[in-house]
């Protein structure tokens, strides 16, 4: 398949930052169509637990819009009529992703039903426990949105992980298989109800395209907020097997919707939407959720920025290099730094204990980028101040740089 256009690495640095929606400047507010639009573009935001500083799929839209009020993305995803825009699914991972995809995810819950690309354990489960599966579903049915823990009939404490109750694995074999959807969550947890009381109508009456259509329509998705990716890249993104993936590629690319190309300094063969507009720079300063769309593909992060990234939660606090949850700072078209950051709510700070430059390093422009970034992630999360928790050379410049802006 030969390349027709060729990049240098700069160059897709560049399309792949603005993909992502950083080539823009903050705007001064923000409302709810600023933020669908974003999320439309990016085509999803993946949901994790840790609330080391805030929960993750809140992060994306800070880094790219700045601040604004985290009601807005509750409503969208978890509030009923028109201001609902969002629906939850897997898509890369646990995601929140626009109504309008839901029609693309059909094939994947058709398969879901007879226990294919799903958790080994729970398609195990949904083939022998049909009958607790009907239980649970009867229960949602007379009774409304439910949690897992208002049907368990365990009597022993859970343990963690898949240590869940049968009630549990029911429910979350239903919601693989689409036959409940998230209605809104309590906490952290979700709370299921039938899709025909939480999706509109009119999605829910849309024809269902067929699993080839459905997949080409989601590695357009990834190849619109990717802007460059390889084939792995693209297929990751709403996590395709390569089976179901390339296949698609090809249909696409002969179909003339995606073109090949050549990126500097990779070996594989990459994909483009046809004429592709190359920014002549990019201008962003950005702190980054490790499960962002732009980095959570750990191998093109390397290949793109020279950065190798892993998050250490669960490595032993003696084996971590830089930290316990490390936000990749963006500098223009470059990460060029590493923050660890804890938001201590009780005592109203956003705790700052590691900060990691790359080489070359961050100038007096960039560590002050870094300074506002974090006084406006702590403006944002209602916190009163910045604090530093360590001694590196990075610290104390970044000192100075609070300092700057006021922070003492």
């Amino acid at each position: 398949m030969p390349a027709t256009l060729a990049f240098s690495l700069k160059q897709a640095r560049r399309l792949a930052l603005a993909a992502q929606g950083f080539n823009g400047r903050q705007p001064p507010t923000v409302k709810a169509p600023q933020l669908n639009r974003l999320i439309e573009r990016l085509g999803l935001l993946q949901i994790d637990s840790v609330n080391a500083v805030v929960r993750s799929h809140y992060l994306p839209l800070f880094s790219r819009l700045g601040s604004y009020s985290s009601d807005l993305l509750d409503q969208a995803a978890w509030s009923s009529g028109r201001r609902r825009t969002l629906f939850e699914y897997w898509g890369h991972e646990a995601s929140l992703l626009p109504l309008a995809m839901y029609p693309l995810m059909g094939w994947r819950m058709q398969r879901a039903r007879t226990g294919r690309d799903i958790y080994q354990q729970l398609a195990k489960f949904g083939l022998e426990q049909q009958d607790v599966v009907r239980r649970v579903l009867s229960a949602v049915e007379a009774r409304g949105a439910l949690g897992a823990g208002s049907l368990s009939t365990r009597e022993d404490k859970a343990g963690q992980w898949w240590d869940w109750s049968a009630e549990k694995h029911a429910l979350e074999w239903l919601f693989a298989a689409g036959e409940v959807t998230v209605a809104g969550r309590r906490g952290f947890e979700r709370l299921y109800d039938l899709p025909e009381r939480v999706i509109p109508t009119s999605i829910l009456q849309q024809p269902l395209p067929d699993e080839a259509e459905a997949q080409r329509g989601l590695l357009l998705h990834a190849a619109q907020a990717l802007g460059v990716g390889t084939e792995k890249d693209l297929r990751d993104y709403f996590r395709l097997n390569p089976g179901d993936a390339r296949p698609r590629l090809a249909e696409l690319v002969e179909d003339g919707q995606l073109q090949t190309c050549e990126v500097a300094g990779w070996r594989q063969i990459a994909y483009c939407l046809p004429q592709p507009k190359v920014p002549r720079k990019v201008v962003a300063s950005a702190l980054l959720s490790p499960f962002d769309s732009l980095i959570w593909e750990r191998s093109r992060t390397e290949r793109l920025f020279d950065f190798r990234y892993r998050l250490e939660i669960y490595t032993p606090q003696d084996k971590r290099v830089y930290g316990y949850y490390v936000l990749p700072f963006l500098h223009n078209e470059r990460i060029a730094a590493r923050v660890d950051l804890r938001a201590e709510r009780a005592s109203g700070r956003l705790a700052v204990h590691a900060v990691h430059e790359e080489k070359p390093g961050l100038d007096e422009e960039g560590m002050l980028a870094l300074a506002l970034n974090l006084r406006q992630m702590a403006d944002w999360l209602g916190l009163e101040r910045v604090q530093l928790n360590c001694q590196r050379e990075s610290a104390g410049r970044l000192r100075v740089a609070l300092a700057q802006i006021g922070c003492d």
